[in-house]
């Protein structure tokens, strides 16, 4: 393998004590050099060592705090722009909410309270909940139905879920593994900070074309570093005719998804939301660790801290309006991206703001309500920071017309 010496980056193997690390020295003495997807992939969700797999990394103790986990008026607004596009689409039933990587819960426990204070308690009203963390799902389950590991009968041979437990307003809470094991029927998808944890394919243009950079082992001082491949690889194959950019960054799992998700809103109907830190495929280089709330080395100490690269949302959109050969469904409707900041303020977080205040009797918790507010729409903090990303059937374009998405005009 050819160095890429602007990019190389090592950590120091002290004494094997990093279970991963121990893994992935053992699999690149054996095979060579491994794509930063497939380095992604091990280190995130390694079933015996990976950093989602085994604790809770979210709120002030974990590495990295996400809205819902600020305000609960984050939550709320969503689940108000939820509501409403299931009414614009007729209030069909039976419908179900879908969210991918949900974290600890706390987003979708905002959004259930609201459709219960909103009497939206469909007896066909269901919670779907995209997770491959056993841990994160215990926690779910803990902040959702109040339960832990609740016993249930054993699920069928057939059964695609692998937990299931019920709300705290009744309503049926399973867990899959995959978006594709979902159920069939209309639903509401959410999609928050879901999108930029999974892995990323990195891409560098020479010479002689597009060259992937893989994560090698230095065997002389047992060091991780960044390497180029000498050939094309297969995920170049995803790089565009039109391309400028010299340094790209490719998810072909995010395209896939988003691809599903595009179809199933097409079939069965529905609506979709992404919510993610991202850019309109202008950005490159953006693949970096965070530990204790700090940027963090990818290469030291896998395992321990999270991995993230930025959303590319142009490449999102191309591919939810872009079906691929082996689906039959016309393209559907994206709009967004739009800033966080315009997003919460279009639908009204500075009245839900002040009416926070008013109720409020505790000059603490005021100071914490105006802090988050603040965090929630700074350009400076997140409102800039964070976009959001609607998707809709083809069919609804004439509605839409009439009716534009909140939050997005």
């Amino acid at each position: 393998m050819q160095s890429c010496c602007r990019l190389i980056c090592r950590t120091t193997i002290k004494g094997n004590s990093n279970k991963l690390l121990k893994q992935l020295e053992a699999r690149m003495l054996a095979s060579g050099p491994i794509t930063v997807a497939d380095y992604m992939k091990e280190v995130l969700t390694n079933p015996s060592a990976g950093y989602y797999m085994n604790r809770d990394v979210f709120g002030e103790k974990g590495d990295f705090i996400t809205s819902p986990e600020i305000s609960q008026m984050f939550g709320e607004l969503i689940a108000i722009w939820l509501i409403n596009e299931w009414a614009k689409c007729g209030r069909p039933t039976p419908f179900q909410l879908v969210e991918l990587g949900p974290g600890r819960g706390t987003l979708m426990s905002d959004v259930l309270r609201v459709f219960s204070k909103l009497k939206i308690n469909e007896p066909d009203f269901s919670v779907n909940l995209v997770e491959v963390s056993p841990y994160l799902s215990n926690v779910q389950e803990k902040c959702l139905c109040k339960t832990v590991n609740k016993k249930i009968s054993e699920l069928p041979e057939d059964s695609q879920h692998y937990k299931e437990s019920e709300s705290l307003y009744g309503s049926p809470v399973r867990w899959y593994n995959n978006i594709s094991d979902v159920p069939r029927t209309f639903t509401l998808f959410l999609a928050h900070e879901f999108f930029d944890a999974l892995p990323i394919h990195k891409l560098v243009k020479v010479d002689q074309g597009w060259r992937e950079v893989l994560i090698d082992l230095n065997r002389e001082d047992s060091t991780l570093r960044y390497v180029l491949s000498r050939e094309r690889t297969p995920a170049s194959l995803y790089c565009r005719g039109k391309e400028v950019r010299k340094d790209l960054e490719i998810s072909p799992q995010s395209l896939v998804t988003i691809q599903v998700m595009a179809a199933r809103i097409h079939q069965d109907g529905g609506v979709g939301l992404v919510i993610d830190y991202g850019h309109e495929g202008d950005k490159t280089d953006t693949f970096r660790g965070f530990k204790n709330h700090k940027l963090h080395d990818p290469l030291i100490e896998p395992g321990t801290a999270d991995l993230t690269a930025d959303v590319d949302f142009s490449a999102l959109k191309w591919a939810a309006t872009h079906p691929s050969t082996t689906e039959d469904w016309k393209a559907n409707l994206t709009y967004g991206t739009v800033d966080q900041k315009d997003f919460l303020t279009r639908m009204g977080i500075n009245m839900r703001l002040e009416k926070l205040l008013a109720s409020c009797r505790n000059e603490k918790l005021a100071t914490d309500l105006k802090s988050a507010h603040r965090m929630l729409t700074d350009p400076m903090e997140m409102g800039s920071k964070f976009k959001f990303l609607a998707l809709y059937p083809a069919v609804m374009e004439k509605i839409l017309l009439k009716y534009p998405p909140p939050g997005f005009s």
